[in-house]
């Protein structure tokens, strides 16, 4: 998030207040991002950024700003840490995981606005981008005053400055499937499945994005919080496990060289089923 940062630090007229120290971005081998305290009602922003010569200004901007705001260098922090924030400013190149999937990831269980930011700057970038899930796009470098009047445009688009917490507790349903995340429940034909928990969320991951492939990384990501170390055939096993509580193999498709994706023994074949595939990394 480069380009000068005169401006960055100055005192805005916004209503709010500086309200606490600002948490640097952690090490990508930290489990979790930390967070600074939010002064009451102060909008909070996750930003997604690995190079902390980027991140380091851009945050105290937005402190500065009167913005509740933490830092996440990897895609996997992103992915768990995103439930906390009422706006996600997402690099897209990140060292774990393609900003793409980060993306996706966030936008199938929640309607968190995200802003996405890139050095690729060409319309096809663009429209991939937003069709990921993100609200808005940004090309690298820009200005943060053209950030800050971004960030509130999106905020108005999205029901105010607070959306709805609820979106990541959705019930999913696909075919007689149906999957409560609430309830962390799981039912196939009004028969409820004995999962376990890293199977239950495995299973709502698949089936929050239907007909899309989600690559090993980010299940791994997401599930395990492990977007680093392989982990031999910990998936696959899962993936054993579910299919024989499921009663049909068939009900998750494996995508050889890439990942998985949730399937219908009840619908249409698999191949008249277009699978729309993760960017990039399996």
């Amino acid at each position: 998030m480069n380009r000068q940062y005169a401006d960055l630090l100055a005192p805005s007229p916004r209503r709010h207040r500086s309200h606490g120290p600002v948490v640097p971005a952690g090490h990508p081998a930290c489990p979790t991002p930390s967070y600074a305290v939010p002064q009451a009602g102060a909008v909070s922003v996750l930003v997604v950024e690995n190079d902390p010569r980027a991140a380091d200004p851009l945050i105290q901007g937005l402190v500065r700003h009167g913005y509740a705001t933490h830092g996440a260098t990897t895609g996997a922090q992103a992915l768990r840490g995103h439930a906390q924030a009422d706006l996600v400013l997402l690099d897209l190149d990140l060292p774990d995981l393609d900003g793409l999937e980060v993306c996706r990831g966030i936008r199938a269980v929640s309607d968190l606005p995200i802003i996405a930011v890139s050095a690729r700057g060409s319309e096809l970038d663009c429209v991939l981008c937003l069709q990921a899930g993100s609200d808005d796009y940004l090309v690298k470098p820009y200005g943060f005053r053209e950030l800050l009047a971004r960030m509130e445009a999106v905020l108005r688009r999205t029901r105010g400055l607070r959306p709805e917490p609820a979106a990541a507790g959705r019930v999913v349903t696909h075919g007689p499937l149906r999957i409560d995340p609430g309830a962390r429940t799981a039912t196939l034909d009004g028969r409820q499945l004995d999962l376990t928990r890293k199977e239950f969320d495995l299973l709502h991951l698949l089936a929050s994005q239907p007909s899309t492939v989600i690559p090993r990384r980010q299940i791994m990501a997401q599930v395990w919080e492990d977007a680093w170390s392989p982990r031999g055939r910990t998936v696959d096993t899962h993936v054993g496990t579910l299919r024989g509580k499921l009663g049909d193999s068939s009900w998750i498709v494996t995508v050889r060289g890439v990942g998985f994706r949730i399937g219908d023994p009840t619908g249409p074949p698999p191949d008249e089923l277009p699978a729309r595939a993760g960017v990039g990394r399996g």
